[in-house]
């Protein structure tokens, strides 16, 4: 099931890794993050190499519902009681940087860009939109009250963000690593030291960036801990009503909304991979009840890494690994997030002190709710008895029988019916 966007794209195939290389810059992984690293990194002027599994885009990358926007959820008014003001207007500047970087960007690429109103809605409190405008308004932002009247159920209430952005991922990717110093079908396989041993050869660099969606080294950071996997369901229909805005639930399991030509993209179904939720059927009970005359043109899911904190991990890999960096955990804003990540990766790699990177430091307090709850899911599932084991960390996996899948309830890991891998942070078959 290819998204939307697979769609009559062919990106060209990149060579692969041919022998041993030395670089002072090493990015794993070819998704968005790491494209726009290397692109970064590139204009800088370092000496980088970037590479990729597989094909590049071909993971989460090409998933996305594509939207790119400063308003991640219900984000402003969270963040300033639990991290203060200051933090939570960093983590607005630097996403609206981000947003900056797309539109001087997208001036010169066919990608379909658009500037859109971005909503966040709540079916049934107004109190909370009400909050969260206020926080962006100490913050300094005009953001306004809206009932989202577009949508065809009613709300409680809406926050409004107006000139926000959407596109077509891959032609927007396709354009921008063109020339960039890509490998695919090259597999980081071990980390010894400064040495990245792959299938392909030994890398020796100076500096490495894991941009893998979940970070695939368990001995340092604790991100099989700090993180958890949360898929998401898309549909897109034809001859269903056009929206001009893009809309979103507040709620985690709430659906969202936007157009792209004349299809109305529906996302919702969502819920924690190896567990059960909504998945298409809740999508498709909606549009026949709303859209009666909507006909399905595409269908796909996507998965995305979440945090404790709900802020990405961008930054030192951990406190002991002083030239290895990560970028993680978007909490489903991976479009905004990868631009941002980009920036605050490269001032970090060529020694330039980022104003932004305390807010994102991967090494920040691991105090939140959500660490019991990934421990406890942990727990349960080491201990629970199945023929089929993630060779992550050895949980239960779980059959999901929308997708075909084995699926890993502790950290999200997907194997097909076969044992192939799917999705990380396993980095090998089931055997």
């Amino acid at each position: 099931m290819d998204s939307l966007w697979s769609e009559g794209m062919h990106l060209p195939q990149r060579k692969m890794l041919e022998q041993d290389a030395k670089t002072d810059v090493l990015i794993i992984g070819g998704g968005i993050a790491g494209i726009l690293c290397a692109y970064r990194l590139q204009q800088a002027g370092v000496d980088y190499m970037l590479v990729e599994a597989e094909r590049i885009c071909s993971g989460i990358t090409k998933n996305t519902t594509a939207k790119i926007t400063v308003q991640h959820g219900l984000i402003y008014d969270k963040l300033i009681r639990q991290a203060g003001t200051e933090r939570a207007r960093m983590y607005l500047e630097v996403n609206e940087l981000a947003l900056r970087d797309y539109v001087q960007l997208c001036r010169e690429i066919d990608c379909s860009f658009e500037e859109k109103d971005s909503y966040v809605y709540s079916r049934n409190d107004r109190d909370l939109i009400e909050k969260e405008i206020r926080a962006l308004e100490k913050l300094g932002r005009c953001a306004e009250f809206s009932l989202a009247d577009e949508l065809p159920f009613a709300v409680a209430a809406a926050v409004k963000m107006p000139r926000q952005a959407q596109f077509h991922p891959l032609k927007f990717l396709s354009a921008i690593a063109k020339d960039l110093n890509l490998y695919e079908n090259t597999k980081v396989c071990e980390l010894i030291g400064n040495r990245a041993i792959t299938n392909r050869g030994t890398i020796t660099a100076e500096k490495m960036i894991a941009t893998t969606h979940f970070p695939f080294l368990n001995k340092h950071g604790s991100y099989f801990i700090k993180q958890y996997q949360h898929r998401s369901y898309v549909i897109a229909y034809a001859n269903a009503q056009q929206m001009d805005g893009m809309y979103v639930d507040e709620q985690k399991k709430g659906m969202s909304f936007r157009a792209y030509d004349d299809l109305l993209l529906i996302g919702g179904g969502s819920h924690r991979t190896g567990k059960k939720g909504g998945n298409w059927q809740e999508l498709s009970e909606f549009a026949d009840r709303y859209y009666p005359r909507a006909k399905e043109t595409f269908r796909w899911a996507t998965q995305d890494c979440m945090t404790l904190d709900g802020v990405p991990y961008i930054g030192r890999y951990s406190a002991r690994t002083s030239d290895f960096y990560v970028a993680t955990g978007f909490n489903k804003w991976g479009m905004t997030s990868s631009m941002a990540a980009a920036r605050i990766l490269t001032d970090m790699v060529l020694g330039r002190n980022s104003e932004f990177a305390e807010v994102f430091s991967p090494s920040r307090s691991m105090f939140h709710p959500q660490l019991l709850i990934n421990g406890a899911e942990a727990v349960v599932n080491l201990l629970t008895p199945s023929g089929k084991r993630c060779p992550h960390l050895g949980c239960a996996l779980k059959w999901n029988p929308q997708e075909r899948s084995w699926d890993c309830p502790c950290h999200g890991s997907r194997f097909d019916e076969d044992g192939t891998l799917i999705d990380n942070p396993a980095t090998g078959d089931l055997t």
